[in-house]
């Protein structure tokens, strides 16, 4: 994150007048060099750090729900009390405040951080806990667990195994841009941390699983025990199956390597083809022009991300691209790849030195299947995440879950939902019976446009369109049979974690003003559940 914007009254030298306090109202101000966040519940007066630990969204700019602050960017949750991070996206905590009174004004005065994997000093680990837990995948979904497991007080042996040599990453961060400056933002973790913090990460590839023996073997022919299982596999890319589609210039992206591989070629390419209209598909196509090359996208579809967003949304992402020099080619597939060009179904050749397929991905199902878990397009789980065999939990691509808000089963690949239901697995390893009950939520950001997306409509029947999408702001709401699924998005961050709450709340009423009302500062609402904070 950038260096700190101090903004507002100084907290700690000069205060802020109690009567300039409204209630639920988030003031920032600043407080011995750093931004401080300033909220009064009541006669309670509570500070934590302004900025979003996930990438420095200003949580002024938020909601306050209940006694927690939502980001406006990504919806991380905080407390208000501690600090904690209650939701993913955002792993570490905000610093909290010491608050004091004097004559009429209050003041910041201590400051209380902590380490963002210390458990609660109230945290008990429940007897009968698993002594030993493997996690099976270190992405968005087995890191959050592994983290959660220690804040959560679990001091067991923990064992992360991957076949990637890198350490856990953010793998949003790999689409949006391939200049070597940015890969130090990858990385979700600096070096050391999870030997400090007690996770042994294993590199090596899984071949099955010994159900009735309760072992993760491995292809070096060594095993991992386990009393309790996560399988957090995560899902790998569709790949091309044309002429010419292994040529060494023709691409993937789903890892660190692959995103290393594009950076590589694009270093030496004059012209790229994106093969796919995809969310990837288009942040790479703009990353690749941010690096100077000539990109071209090939798609079947009449109009980018319509079978997601619907055709106004997608025709605005459509213009966006264009304006910026994306030449899009659709309705049209690749026929073959050649040393030189790209060879469409219509016979047309584009010249390419890079070529990055991104046609979709599909989970990674094969030890499931082989140890005989339930499966429906995805490994079935019931609303505590726990798959067909007691003590083995899966979380994230793979996972088809029970979603109270659909009525449906549902299975759902974004980084938001993999980490949360990492989060709520970890609990339960633990006993706590927690529900997954959390509301799908992804970004996609295409240039300094960025789309938020609540919810999950996997079909609709009506959409509903407040704002001018032509001029890039408005949002869009997915409704089947009279419910509202989803809504979308753009230069609306506020409304946006509005429908959130309202869709946790299961409140169409709410939703159906939210898109006919004119942006206005953020109330506080009601809090929904949430994981129990511990003191």
């Amino acid at each position: 994150m950038e260096a700190p914007l101090l903004s507002g009254p100084d907290f700690g030298v000069t205060g802020i007048a109690l009567t300039d306090l409204a209630e639920g109202a988030l003031v920032r101000g600043h407080a011995f060099g750093e931004p401080v966040l300033l909220v009064r519940q009541g006669e309670e007066l509570l500070a934590i750090g302004a900025r979003c630990t996930h990438f420095g969204a200003p949580l002024e700019k938020g909601l306050l729900v209940g006694d927690t602050v939502r980001c406006p960017w990504h919806h991380a949750c905080f407390s208000l009390r501690t600090g904690a991070a209650l939701r993913a996206p955002a792993l570490n905590p905000l610093p909290c405040w010491t608050v004091e009174r004097r004559d009429g004004r209050a003041y910041v005065t201590g400051k209380q951080e902590r380490d963002p994997l210390a458990p609660s000093p109230m945290t008990a680990v429940p007897a009968g806990h698993p002594k030993t837990i493997v996690i099976i995948g270190a992405g968005g979904a087995g890191n959050a667990a592994a983290e959660m497991l220690r804040r959560e007080g679990y001091q067991g042996r923990l064992t992360l195994l991957d076949s990637e040599a890198d350490v856990p990453y953010d793998r949003t961060n790999l689409s949006k841009s391939f200049s070597p400056d940015d890969e130090q933002h990858i990385a979700l973790r600096p070096p050391g941390f999870y030997a400090e913090h007690g996770i042994e990460l294993v590199q090596g590839e899984v071949t099955s699983l010994d159900v009735a023996g309760r072992r993760v073997l491995l292809a070096d022919g060594s095993a991992q025990a386990y009393e309790a299982l996560l399988l957090a596999t995560g899902a790998e890319p569709v790949q091309l199956d044309i002429p010419g589609h292994n040529r060494p210039h023709v691409h993937v992206l789903r890892s660190l390597a692959d995103h290393r591989a594009i950076m590589s070629g694009a270093a030496a390419a004059r012209r790229a083809v994106v093969l796919g209209a995809s969310f990837i598909g288009l942040e790479v196509a703009a990353a690749l022009l941010a690096l100077g090359l000539e990109v071209h996208v090939v798609a079947p579809d009449k109009a980018p991300l319509t079978k997601i967003l619907g055709p106004e949304l997608g025709a605005m992402v459509q213009a966006l691209h264009e304006e910026k020099g994306i030449v899009f080619h659709l309705q049209q597939t690749a026929a073959a790849i050649e040393p030189e060009a790209v060879v469409l179904q219509s016979g047309e050749r584009l010249l390419a030195d890079l070529v990055v397929a991104g046609i979709g991905v599909r989970p990674r199902l094969a030890l499931a299947e082989a140890a005989g878990l339930a499966l429906d397009r995805g490994v079935l789980v019931d609303e505590y995440l726990q798959t067909s065999v007691p003590g083995i939990y899966a979380a994230g691509d793979i996972a088809r879950w029970p979603d109270p808000h659909t009525g449906q089963r549902i299975r759902v690949e974004h980084w938001v939902v993999a980490q949360r239901q990492g989060q709520t697995a970890a609990r339960n390893l633990l006993g706590q019976r927690q529900r997954f009950d959390a509301v799908p939520f992804f970004w996609s950001k295409h240039y300094n446009l960025s789309i938020r997306y609540t919810g999950h409509a996997e079909k609709w029947d009506e959409l509903v369109v407040d704002g001018p999408l032509a001029q890039r702001a408005g949002s869009v709401a997915y409704v089947r049979q009279g419910q509202t699924l989803a809504v979308a998005s753009v230069k609306r961050d506020l409304d946006n974690l509005r429908a959130e709450v309202a869709l946790e709340n299961h409140d169409e009423a709410a939703l159906t003003q939210l898109l006919h009302r004119p942006l206005e500062p953020a109330p506080a609402l009601p809090a929904p559940s949430l994981p129990t904070q511990k003191p």
